[in-house]
């Protein structure tokens, strides 16, 4: 069997659709429709159904994806790292918020870079959970961290920890609202309190305000800061209240230098996974990094 048709295949089966699979390879959609068509001509049976969105894969197509992907995958492998320098580290690609990211990820990953032989070199990437996702579905990177729940059979996720959110701001704001004053006035006890967030949607302030106070923020952005580390260094100064990770303000609020302005009984939590192309654990990198990032996430969020 040709090993190109297979390729083309897998492609095509990861990506759900001829017109992205033909772009991930560089291929025309004609080729890639004539390939998997004499790929079907030779095996006897259908691989996939045509749909008007997509393709989907058949019973038959499913088995044969199992099989054949970690072998492809493998192979591709071999030929990317080459097979005279036996010294070289095989390079992982990983991508990810910036913030979870640098704070998490790549300071318990740093441990697994060294020349024991089982090591690799990192290279990193930060982006929004779309950007990571696309990124990894055309091949850019190995392993991903996302806090959206890919679907299809492109991708596989595996959820990682859970992120608690929490309100803060600098002492004085906390002073000037009083004390339990969002016992008794709940939201609205907030709302000539300026805001600092890393957009202006406010998507962290929304979420926080929909889970816990049912309600939508009267407020609008004071400071808008497109990374959540920013966001701290302005609430610690004093811009505004913020909604921000635990783990990221832990310290601040250890120090005192940011105060919580509620303690809700339920506090919003957001969830992160760890997404790989279906099929790329079987590289025995992929897996290492996949496996000791579930263990640290272990003492994190």
């Amino acid at each position: 069997m040709d090993l190109a048709l297979l390729r083309t295949f897998v492609t095509v089966h990861r990506a759900g659709s001829f017109t992205r699979a033909a772009a991930l390879l560089g291929l025309s959609q004609p080729a890639v429709t004539s390939q998997i068509r004499t790929l079907e001509r030779q095996l006897g049976r259908p691989l996939f159904l045509r749909q008007a969105r997509g393709v989907t894969p058949t019973t038959i197509g499913d088995e044969l994806a199992h099989k054949a992907a970690p072998h492809l995958d493998a192979l591709v492998e071999i030929a990317e790292s080459g097979l005279d320098d036996e010294s070289s580290l095989r390079t992982l690609h990983l991508a990810g918020p910036p913030e979870f990211t640098a704070e998490r990820a790549l300071p318990a990953l740093t441990e697994l870079t060294g020349d024991d032989g089982q090591g690799f070199a990192l290279r990193a990437s930060f982006g929004t959970a779309e950007e990571t996702l696309e990124g990894l579905a055309a091949g850019h990177h190995d392993l991903a961290i996302s806090t959206a729940r890919p679907r299809g059979a492109l991708l596989t996720a595996t959820p990682l920890c859970d992120e608690e959110h929490v309100l803060v701001a600098a002492p004085r704001w906390a002073e000037r609202i009083g004390p339990g004053a969002l016992r008794l006035k709940g939201a609205p006890a907030l709302e000539n309190l300026p805001v600092v967030e890393v957009h202006e949607s406010l998507p962290f302030v929304s979420r926080y305000w929909a889970s816990v106070f049912d309600s939508r923020p009267a407020a609008s952005g004071t400071v808008i800061v497109p990374d959540l580390r920013a966001v701290l260094a302005c609430a610690t100064a004093g811009a505004g209240l913020a909604v921000l990770p635990r783990y990221l303000c832990a310290s601040g609020l250890d120090r005192g230098e940011v105060v919580t302005l509620h303690d809700p009984a339920v506090p919003p939590l957001r969830t992160y996974f760890l997404v790989v192309r279906t099929g790329t654990l079987a590289m025995p990198h992929i897996a290492r990094a996949h496996e000791w990032l579930q263990r640290a996430s272990a003492t994190w969020c």
